[in-house]
């Protein structure tokens, strides 16, 4: 799969989130499938990151640069504050590039993972995933790698860009909800213990990783109207 990835996070004005998340689907999208690309999510903060905080993704199967990405996705910056944008390839997932559509509590979690621990990391998730997916119902959206393209030089303390060593890489994935992520963290019964001790021991690989969780701002059967940040 040649598609290239970029992963936005925008800093909104107090109390703008809002204003900003809603030109993403509107005048951020046409920008960018003028450009050979598409929107491929959008969320907003739930715990972890703050309020004003808005993630998106965009996908580009010709590829394209950090740079060009986000100023097709965001001509327009009123209300933002400061943009930090990298591209990033899928490693075993996703395996095309159709957006996740439902809503729920998704996890941003990013790797560092020095390089040798590399492939023992990739075949973890793989085994691990199956079952984490039927015992939770929880989907892995993808695994990406970071390439290092990014706006800024600034060591970044969210991605790890220019703080860690090694494959960075961002995990997207889907839970219903809050009580769900917490349900699978608490395995019951050996075959998810077993979906447990793969997921400690990929994280035992890395030297560091970090989670936040957010909400669909662009799913197609809910919106999430809670309070969280």
């Amino acid at each position: 799969m040649s598609a290239t990835y970029v992963h936005h996070r925008l800093d909104a004005a107090p109390r703008r989130w809002q204003a900003v998340a809603d030109r993403l689907p509107g005048d951020g999208t046409r920008r960018v499938t003028e450009a050979g690309g598409r929107l491929y999510g959008a969320w907003r903060s739930q715990i972890g990151r703050p309020r004003d905080e808005v993630q998106a993704i965009t996908v580009w199967p010709q590829g394209i640069t950090a740079a060009a990405a986000e100023a097709a996705l965001l001509a327009d910056r009123t209300d933002i504050r400061a943009v930090a944008s990298e591209t990033m390839v899928p490693t075993l997932r996703p395996t095309d590039t159709v957006p996740p559509t439902r809503q729920g509590n998704y996890a941003f979690r990013w790797f560092a993972v020095p390089d040798p621990h590399w492939p023992e990391f990739l075949d973890l998730c793989a085994a691990a995933w199956p079952g984490f997916e039927g015992a939770y119902d929880s989907q892995v959206v993808g695994l990406w790698q970071a390439t290092g393209d990014r706006t800024g030089a600034a060591p970044d303390e969210v991605t790890g860009a220019g703080l860690h060593g090694g494959i960075r890489s961002l995990l997207l994935t889907r839970r219903p909800n809050l009580a769900m992520w917490e349900r699978s963290k608490l395995p019951e019964g050996e075959a998810e213990a077993a979906v447990r001790d793969k997921l400690s021991r990929r994280y035992d690989l890395c030297d560091w990783t970090v989670v936040s969780t957010a909400t669909l701002l662009t799913a197609v059967d809910r919106a999430d109207t809670a309070r969280w940040t």
